[in-house]
Formats: structure tokens, sequence, C-alpha cells
């Protein structure tokens, strides 16, 4: 089984294990990765499939709630989730007696994925929103307005769109990001 095989096992089984369900999200940021860098090595499919491992772990889900009602976009609570699934993903990796090189471009990429830096840590950023933006509203608009309300959740879902780096990027994600917005729209008119 290759390595991004058994990382892919490892971070959807964690997922199951936590919430009962894979997480999509991770699968069509892989999917997107591919779409708008077809030259990615395994290190970015690898980064790609596991940038929201941190997510699977019960002992960071009451981080991520505690953080949550500081709001969506706390950099602390971001850079926190950042750093932390990069040192549980290159664990693993480790474990799985990867080259080195490999073990440190995943863990860089990881731990960079909600900001970006340099191209590949700005795709993964990249590929990272189109899957949000393509997946992840519904669940933002009928789970967390109640919780963290409405403007909290449109901050989130344009920050989303708006930290993309690509143009192209960009057109695939903007019919999702309007919808989004006017989802918005109308549950603060029928409120």
């Amino acid at each position: 089984m290759s390595l991004y095989k058994k990382t892919e096992k490892f971070v959807q089984e964690s997922f199951l294990k936590t919430f009962r369900k894979k997480s999509k999200h991770s699968e069509r940021t892989v999917f997107w990765l591919k779409k708008i860098y077809p030259q990615a090595d395994e290190a970015m499919l690898i980064a790609a499939i596991a940038h929201d491992v941190e997510r699977a772990f019960k002992e960071n889900i009451l981080d991520g709630i505690e953080n949550r009602k500081k709001g969506f976009l706390d950099r602390k609570e971001m850079k926190r989730h950042q750093e932390k699934g990069a040192e549980i993903i290159a664990e693993f990796l480790a474990q799985q007696n990867a080259d080195k090189k490999i073990i440190e471009k995943v863990k860089l990429l990881v731990s960079k994925h909600e900001f970006g830096g340099d191209e590949e840590q700005n795709i993964l950023k990249d590929a990272d929103s189109l899957s949000f933006l393509e997946n992840n509203i519904d669940h933002f608009i009928n789970n967390y307005i109640d919780e963290v309300g409405k403007k909290e959740v449109e901050d989130k879902i344009t920050w989303m769109f708006e930290r993309m780096t690509s143009e192209d990027a960009k057109e695939i994600a903007g019919s999702w990001y309007k919808d989004a917005i006017k989802k918005i729209e109308k549950v603060k008119a029928d409120s």
C-alpha cells in the first residue's frame, strides 16, 4: 500500500472513529488539488488528505468548540489547528518509516494550509477553500448561525473565498460563494 493510501486510511478511520463518517472535505481537497495542480507530488497529496486531521481527535474537539466562541477567524486558533495537525500527521508518517524529506514537506504544508505562503502552500490553501465552499456551506449555515451568529458565519465563508490566491480557483468557487451569501441573506430576512 502506498504511503498516500496509508495516510488516507489513517485520516478517514480517525474521522469515522470520532464522527462516524468520513471526511468528504478532505477527499475533495485532494480532488481539487489534482485539478488545479496536476503535477502535485505525493507529499502534497498527503498534506491535502491530512490537512484537517487535527479535527478528528477528541482532545482537539473540545479546544475547537471553546475557541469557536472567539470566532471562526481567530488567528491564534487557526494557527493552533495547523500546528497540531502538522504534528499529528508527521508522527503518523514517522511511524510508517516515511522518508524524512516527505515528512518535513507534509508537516510544513499542513502547518501553513490556512494562510499559505509559498506557491505549494497557496495551492493547498486554494484546494482547501474550494472543497470548503463546495461542501461545507450548508453545514456552517445550518449548524453555526445560532451558535456564533450570522455575521461570524458570513465572515468565515467570505474569508474562505477571498483567501484564495488563484483567480482560476476563485472563478470555480464564485457561484458557490454567491449562493452561500444569498442563503445567509435569506436566513437574515427570515429571522
